[in-house]
């Protein structure tokens, strides 16, 4: 780790096709305009699109060669060429079924069963994303720091909140000392105590939360291994983050506000976390986790009197 502000966050690989809808619908909001315009036309006609020279993506657009090159580099590839074969595979997998195209938002008059589909749908897409975009040498790298960690904070407030108390209760069920903070106050001072050999989490779908961030660059300041789980690999959050777990999320409408789909995909990286540091430890986390599990035999019994 080093105590340098880190610049920004860049995959070692580019994303596979399947990941590049997901990463479209994560980064766009961060984009200019015109890099938006990119984005959305290649995420909504990846055939056509790669079809097209970067002057010719740049001419539908109403853009620059030079944009059409950043959007490339930004969405994760080294250049446009790239993008051009990440294109040609996801409209193969599109025409094959395995990628289908995104459902129709949730109007008001929709029927039950048409909601639960769409929600449904949405969920399962989520989650494909998140998985299909994960980069597993951070991951990796986040459950090595955690396995051998002396103290561990969760930073999370509102909906992700309640994903840092998850990913602290599991925790502590393997044994492990982790704390999930949702006061900014609290989160703080506790983060001034951590030392090299600990480990922060940061969970942020914006990447933009300062109640979050700031914890996170007092964790970063002091020397402690930290870790950004956002929907925002390029956000504010990233700065002080040794290692960052990206989520996907399934577009906004008014009946399905950002928070449900990032909660999702959240507690998708949550589990992974838990599953491969219970792995790397599971000499000590199996007995932890049986003497929870017997701690709490009796609550789930049917009471007698």
């Amino acid at each position: 780790m080093t105590n340098d502000v880190k610049e920004s966050f860049t995959s070692d690989a580019p994303p596979a096709p399947a990941a590049l809808a997901a990463k479209v619908r994560t980064l766009a909001p961060s984009m200019t305009r015109s890099m938006q315009r990119v984005a959305e036309a290649v995420a909504g006609d990846p055939a056509g699109c790669a079809a097209l020279t970067v002057t010719g993506l740049a001419e539908l657009t109403g853009t620059s060669e030079a944009t059409v090159v950043r959007t490339a580099r930004l969405l994760g590839y080294p250049g446009y060429r790239d993008l051009r074969l990440a294109l040609a595979g996801l409209a193969a997998q599109q025409q094959s079924g395995r990628a289908p195209a995104v459902t129709a938002d949730i109007a008001v008059d929709d029927p039950i069963a048409d909601v639960v589909a769409k929600l449904a749908y949405d969920e399962q897409q989520t989650l494909a994303d998140t998985a299909a975009g994960l980069d597993t040498v951070q991951l990796g790298a986040a459950v090595a720091a955690l396995a051998t960690a002396r103290r561990i904070d969760i930073y999370g407030v509102g909906a992700s909140g309640l994903v840092a108390q998850d990913l602290g209760q599991k925790l502590l069920r393997i044994g492990l000392l982790a704390h999930a903070h949702s006061d900014p106050h609290l989160a703080v001072t506790n983060a001034v105590q951590l030392r090299s050999g600990d480990v922060a989490i940061a969970i942020t779908h914006s990447g933009s939360t300062g109640d979050v961030i700031e914890p996170l660059r007092v964790a970063f300041d002091h020397g402690a291994t930290t870790v950004a789980i956002t929907g925002r690999p390029d956000g504010p959050v990233t700065q002080y983050a040794d290692h960052v777990l990206t989520t996907s999320t399934a577009r906004e409408s008014e009946l399905r506000p950002a928070a449900m789909s990032s909660r999702t995909s959240q507690l998708l990286v949550v589990d992974c976390l838990f599953t491969c540091v219970t792995q790397r430890t599971y000499e000590t986390a199996a007995p932890a986790l049986a003497a929870s599990y017997e701690a709490l035999a009796h609550r789930h019994s049917p009471r007698t009197r």
